[in-house]
């Protein structure tokens, strides 16, 4: 097998129609039918469209004759599932469908010079030296992409808005946006901008004050002229206050009077204000002990719930840190019952292997939503993993997390081994035992790679600026707020209401009990809320410092194990060279993790290893 049509996508099976020709995501949907023909397998498929059902679609049976009932887009999602489910050899999928969340957002943070904050898969598919700059015909397959798993907002630009990006929404700009906008259409894909809080100072005015007038008129105006241009517009992406960017603290003034100026302006446009909650002091002493970077986000916004307009949402990060390797879902869910929420997950791999060491997240999704009150989220959004690299996610194995995040949005509750699975089957089609091997090897990587990283817990012990390698003491003592405060004698910060700084207060019960008492919380966040002595000893009558020896050993020994289940498959080129070179890449980062880990909490603590394996001294 040798793969094609620029490496990785999960629909090799489907032919590309001539999607330029086509203007709505109806038109796309009969054209994707009338392509796969031969996967039909004399199957008929009759076409209803009622935009009553909007991303919604119902697919019932009648002989050899398929119903396809939907919205606008909602034909063209059902179009996909019923494909998918041919080629999997799976039961058509029947019946009514309708996504969870309204709003199934990818945000990519990619940089008008062509460069990607926290990007691991080449440079920007939009951009370069300054300029829009972007294949037509990658647009085309990139937006097929997104629809098939539902995905249906594109922010194509980074949320710390560097300069020329601003000119996104400035008419030098706005007709190449517009046309990018029309590429995405055909497939349900609306684009939505980050915005700079502080652009009207860049237009004459000397303020951002969003209860100055002037102000409120200029943004008002900037939207008219962005909407004449792109009329679908989601809306506006802003990051205010937070690690330097501008925002309504500047003035006085709070997050929602910031938010719902900007929204007035986009209301009359149908838009969104998706207002991102990632605020803390990035600027902290080490020797404060009363701050607590994870408390951030709950302490500046809690208290302003029922406060924002209809069309704003606040994004809020899944865990209270930032996208670390295990961490409890954040508080805030829980606090704004009279606001729009949006969960925020990260597919590009910052903290969890930069996509060279395999991390599949669906399992880490479904603890989240296991956790996450009903009702309370309206809306995802997903960090990009996408760049120019040929296979579009770097490592070829990294798509995977693209294709369960879409799936995850349109349905929390579908089991993540089942959307691994049938990516499996789609993207490569082995032969049974080797996709058994794959599925396994993708479902156990999360927790591969936890082992031999961050124990129980614990955050931030990697490489300073970079975030891919160990380094225990990197961020312990830098402005960040990142300390996990190891000492000879114990490690982690209580973050109890009893004796420490009170975080387990800012969760509803039962969390707060489960969290605050030692013996209920979860062994893998114990060092999150919990400081305790090396000598501690843990349920399963280990040690934690032999815990903390255990899963480090345990860890590399299991990645070893899925150097040779990937050795063994009998993948395509250049998948498979890609994905052997990047293993290599993974085991050296694994056994780094393990023994300077290892010999980090040694060297503190001077316990020996109980099973005598080798840690440096």
């Amino acid at each position: 097998m040798k793969r094609t049509d620029h490496g990785l996508t999960w629909l090799p099976f489907l032919p590309q129609p001539p999607v330029h020709t086509l203007k709505t995501p109806r038109d796309m949907a009969r054209a994707e039918l009338d392509q796969a023909r031969e996967l039909l397998s004399g199957r008929q498929v009759d076409i209803d469209v009622n935009p009553d059902l909007g991303d919604g679609f119902t697919l019932t049976q009648d002989g050899a004759i398929v119903h396809l009932c939907g919205g606008e887009s909602g034909v063209l999602y059902g179009a996909y599932r019923l494909l998918m489910a041919l080629k999997a050899r799976q039961e058509l999928p029947l019946g009514s469908h309708a996504p969870y969340y309204a709003l199934r957002m990818l945000n990519c943070w990619d940089n008008a010079e062509g460069t990607i904050e926290r990007g691991y898969s080449g440079r920007s598919l939009f951009f370069e030296d300054g300029h829009l700059d972007y294949d037509p015909v990658r647009m085309r397959q990139l937006g097929r992409m997104l629809a098939s798993v539902g995905i249906n907002v594109l922010c194509i630009n980074n949320v710390n808005v560097h300069n020329p990006a601003h000119k996104l929404i400035e008419e030098e700009w706005l007709p190449q946006l517009s046309d990018l906008a029309s590429i995405f259409r055909p497939f349900g894909v609306r684009m939505m901008l980050s915005i700079d809080y502080a652009h009207p100072l860049r237009h004459g005015l000397d303020t951002a004050d969003p209860l100055d007038a002037r102000v409120a008129a200029w943004w008002q105006e900037r939207a008219d002229i962005v909407y004449r241009y792109v009329p679908d517009l989601a809306g506006f992406l802003v990051k205010a206050d937070s690690e330097h960017r501008p925002g309504p603290f500047t003035y006085g003034r709070t997050h929602a009077d910031g938010a719902n100026m900007l929204a007035r302006a986009l209301a009359p446009h149908g838009g969104r204000l998706i207002w991102r909650c990632f605020v803390y002091n990035c600027l902290q002493d080490w020797r404060d002990t009363v701050t607590d970077r994870p408390m951030a986000a709950y302490q500046h916004y809690a208290h302003l719930d029922g406060q924002f307009e209809d069309n704003v949402i606040l994004q809020i990060k899944n865990g209270p840190f930032d996208f670390q390797v295990r961490e409890p879902v954040s508080p805030l869910f829980y606090a704004m019952p009279k606001t729009n929420l949006a969960l925020e997950v990260q597919l590009a791999q910052e903290y969890t292997g930069q996509q060279i060491d395999i991390y599949a997240m669906g399992p880490m999704w479904k603890e989240i939503f296991d956790d996450l009150p009903p009702q309370r989220v309206m809306a995802m959004a997903a960090v990009s993993n996408l760049g120019r690299d040929a296979n579009y996610t770097g490592h070829p194995f990294a798509a995977v997390n693209l294709f369960a995040y879409g799936m995850t949005a349109w349905d929390p509750s579908t089991d993540p081994a089942a959307l691994i699975r049938l990516w499996c089957r789609l993207t490569y089609d082995l032969e049974q035992a080797q996709e058994g091997a794959l599925h396994a090897l993708l479902m156990g990587s999360r927790r591969v790679y936890e082992k031999y990283t961050a124990p129980l817990g614990l955050c931030w012990m990697v490489n300073p600026h970079g975030h891919y390698g160990p380094s225990p003491s990197g961020y312990e003592y830098a402005l960040w707020g990142t300390y996990h405060k190891a000492n000879r004698d114990a490690v982690g910060v209580d973050r109890t209401e009893k004796n420490g700084t009170g975080m387990t207060r800012q969760y509803p019960e039962p969390l707060r009990s489960l969290y605050e008492n030692l013996d209920t919380c979860p062994d893998l966040l114990k060092l999150f809320f919990h400081r305790l002595r090396y000598d501690y000893v843990m349920a399963d009558g280990r040690t934690l410092i032999q815990r903390i020896y255990d899963d480090h050993f345990e860890g590399y020994d299991e990645t070893e194990a899925l150097a040779q289940t990937l050795r063994a498959l009998d993948l395509p080129s250049p998948d498979r060279e890609v994905a052997l070179e990047r293993m290599d890449l993974q085991l050296k980062n694994a056994r780094e993790w393990r023994d300077v880990t290892n010999t980090f909490f040694y060297r503190l603590s001077g316990a020996k290893d109980a099973k005598g394996r080798r840690i440096y001294d």
